[in-house]
């Protein structure tokens, strides 16, 4: 299939890169019609927190809820409570309720509760309603809200959105980080292939696929509560596999050429070959996003379905777009001869080599190794020496992920200057932390109640207030059905503070148990805060099952690959170093706050649950990219030869370059999101960048060919049973045989260079 699928569009170039381009005018054509939309809100089906958010339903409440904005007036000013001060805040709230999408608002006035004025008047909440829910809040609805409170502005009264309305203003875009990204990826090419034509194919691919990705990820958008965080982790995975999975490619296409191939000939080998990897690479990156089903959270779907379709986009344009690309350049591509040098001798080496064929990548007929040829023969030399080295170095990483904790971001962790941020400080300073994060406390009676003050309502004000840990109580509301009622809760602590999560617990658990008890009334606890404290237990259950199914589907994966179960379990194994060295990254970074100043951060961070469950599958889906590279350069060495050391010297040898580089374009793309503001973007480019760093050099460089080399054929057991039920999956051949480079070329000419990227 990928044989026709790579001739067809070879043959027809023109004809294939028009209909892409089409298809990216018609999807463009369709988020400016439409539209791209995020939502922060999130759904945790069965939980306390989701039973109150239900409840709340009930009061009839505005689409978007209660949305705050904050009015302050500096030291020197007059105060909110002065008449001309009010006078401009009822002339603004006026006219913010003339703005579209506007259905209520209300204002300070001097009252108590979620609308009201500081002790010292300088700060007040006015309260907007929309006619629209959190997820369709545009950031051209809150400049609107924010210019119709003119006559307050013009008052000396400080505007600041808050809730929703802030979201929509920060939402930034990461224009920056992709053009960064691509810019070192660019670099990093030009240097590897010594060509400015070559290094620009992986470039076009890799853009042209994230925009299409970024389009439907947009327009998914309307269909399910998709966060902001999700379209950036799309675009960073998106991006970093679609430069990948072309550079794999192109390199076999220009070692083919290099070869005497002709253009056609090269593209169709090209892809039945690396074109098999890549589909094999992209499948194990969705399979492993899939595991995350499991976690029950519709959140968890959002955040695996944008990366998942943003692989399945870079998939479908390396086995079509690049086709047709590589064939429209043809020769432009072909290496060009490097004269061969003369290593120099190492005796030390030359005593220990392997009596296995040369490494054709970093080895001539009759040259000493060098390069990661070299490095190859020291790991194969000293097997246990550089096990223990790497497991020390991984462990040492890893040691503090024995600490890491599920906490809750709050504005407060914001970048000074956001409009969350300052919405958040002036709030805490004015009514107390807690007030960022009012808890919201259901009741439902089993017959209607008359009033508020009903007997059965009555005990819960007075229990809430006499718990440790909360600052103030608003009277009880009741719905119009008289059979649900609903308190404000009003928190001592922030809402990312532990000590907020423990009240949650203990009025679930003690102060509404008691004060219900024996009255019928069915009590709730939610709010944004019991959610994520909701959350963040309902992904510490399900991560093992998560873990567990990631595991089992890499090594399913891989075993009909290299029909060695030894290899499979070997994989995952020491996948899961990799990963756990970076979570101890991430624990140090943001939760010690270690350097945390050098990201942008004012210090610790708590980690949310969900960044390392999908840090989890993304980096398992990507490791399976250089453990496919390297165990098919293995494998087919040692088929061919039956040397296992030497197969596995080899393999490294004629893997290491093209792995270090595709890494180093992968780790460029990660940090460059790092510039963002967001924490939690930070978090994967930070762990994301770490753990693709360790695998392709601590992993693949040192754990996994010290250990083929200590267990020998033990690898390559397969028992008899075993090998009639699996499938032949051969991920490398094109059905031509190998490529060899003319004898006046250096061996590895399709990646030029002494060491490359490397």
């Amino acid at each position: 299939m990928l044989l026709s699928v790579g001739r067809w569009c070879a043959r027809r170039p023109k004809r294939t890169v028009a209909a892409w381009l089409l298809l990216l005018t018609a999807l463009a054509a369709a988020v400016g019609v439409f539209g791209t939309v995020t939502s922060e809100a999130v759904t945790i089906p069965g939980s306390d927190s989701q039973a109150a958010r239900d409840v709340g339903e009930t009061f009839g409440d505005a689409a978007s809820g209660p949305q705050p904005v904050l009015l302050h007036t500096a030291a020197g000013e007059a105060e909110l409570t002065s008449a001309a001060q009010r006078a401009a805040v009822e002339a603004a709230a006026r006219a913010i309720a003339d703005v579209d999408h506007v259905v209520a608002v209300t204002t300070p006035n001097g009252r108590s509760g979620a609308s009201a004025l500081s002790a010292d008047g300088r700060t007040g909440r006015m309260l907007v309603e929309l006619d629209l829910t959190g997820r369709d809040i545009t950031p051209a609805i809150t400049r609107g809200i924010v210019d119709a409170a003119g006559p307050a502005t013009d008052a000396g009264i400080e505007v600041t959105p808050g809730g929703d309305l802030a979201e929509a203003e920060d939402k930034g875009s990461t224009g920056h980080s992709e053009i960064i990204g691509l810019a070192a990826a660019f670099v990093v090419l030009a240097v590897g292939f010594g060509s400015l034509v070559a290094a620009g194919v992986p470039l076009l691919t890799g853009a042209l696929g994230l925009a299409g990705s970024l389009c439907v990820v947009g327009l998914v958008g309307h269909l399910v509560d998709m966060p902001s965080s999700g379209t950036t982790i799309a675009a960073m995975i998106g991006l970093g596999v679609g430069i990948d999975y072309t550079l794999f490619c192109l390199t076999r296409f220009r070692e083919l050429l290099a070869a005497g191939a002709g253009v056609e000939d090269a593209v169709a080998r090209t892809m039945p070959g690396s074109g098999k990897s890549v589909l094999f690479a992209g499948a194990a990156v969705i399979a492993a996003l899939a595991g995350l089903a499991l976690g029950g959270l519709p959140l968890l779907h959002a955040l695996a379905l944008a990366p998942g379709i943003a692989v399945l986009v870079a998939v479908a344009a390396t086995l079509t777009l690049l086709p047709a690309v590589l064939a429209l350049l043809g020769p432009r591509l072909a290496p060009k001869p490097v004269p061969a040098r003369v290593p120099r001798f190492i005796p030390k080496l030359a005593s220990k080599r392997s009596a296995s064929r040369p490494v054709e990548s970093d080895t001539g007929a009759d040259a000493r190794p060098r390069g990661w040829g070299r490095i190859a023969e020291y790991v194969a030399a000293r097997p246990w020496r550089c096990l223990a080295a790497g497991l020390v170095l991984t462990g040492v990483l890893a040691a503090p992920a024995a600490h890491l904790t599920f906490g809750q971001l709050d504005g407060g962790d914001r970048a000074v200057g956001t409009a969350s941020r300052t919405a958040y400080d002036r709030t805490a300073a004015a009514f107390g932390p807690g007030a960022n994060g009012p808890l919201q406390v259901t009741g439902t009676l089993s017959d209607p109640a008359a009033a508020p003050d009903d007997p059965r309502l009555a005990p819960v004000v007075g229990a809430l207030r006499a718990t440790p840990g909360v600052a103030a109580v608003a009277p009880a509301e009741l719905a119009a059905d008289g059979r649900h009622a609903r308190w404000q809760v009003t928190p001592e602590t922030a809402p990312g503070d532990p000590d907020t999560a423990a009240l949650v617990h203990r009025l679930r658990e003690d102060t509404l148990p008691e004060a219900t008890a024996g009255s019928g009334l069915v009590t709730h606890v939610g709010g944004a805060t019991a959610a994520q404290a909701d959350l963040n237990e309902r992904l510490a259950r399900r991560m093992p099952l998560v873990v567990g199914f990631v595991l089992a589907v890499a090594g399913l994966l891989l075993l009909p690959a290299f029909r060695s179960p030894v290899i499979a379990v070997k994989a995952a194994v020491l996948n899961l170093v990799s990963v756990a060295a970076a979570y101890g990254v991430l624990t140090a970074v943001f939760q010690w706050g270690w350097g945390a100043q050098l990201i942008g951060l004012e210090g610790p961070v708590p980690i949310p649950g969900y960044v390392p469950l999908l840090m989890f599958a993304v980096l398992f889906g990507l490791s399976m990219d250089y453990e496919v590279f390297l165990l098919s350069a293995i494998r087919a060495a040692y088929v061919r030869d039956g040397d296992n050391r030497g197969a596995v010297i080899s393999g490294l040898a004629g893997t290491g370059r093209i792995v270090t580089s595709a890494a180093l374009i992968m780790v460029s793309v990660f940090l460059s999101y790092v510039l963002s503001d967001d924490p939690v973007v930070k978090m994967f480019g930070i762990g994301l960048a770490a753990a693709v760093t360790l695998d392709a050099t601590v992993v693949r460089g040192i754990l996994v060919p010290s250990t083929m080399v200590l267990l020998g054929r033990v690898n390559w057991w397969l028992p008899a049973w075993l090998d009639r039920l699996l499938p032949h999956m051969d991920i490398e051949d094109d059905g031509h045989g190998p490529a060899r480079p003319p004898k006046d070329a250096v061996a590895d000419a399709a990646f030029a260079g002494d060491g490359g990227a490397s």
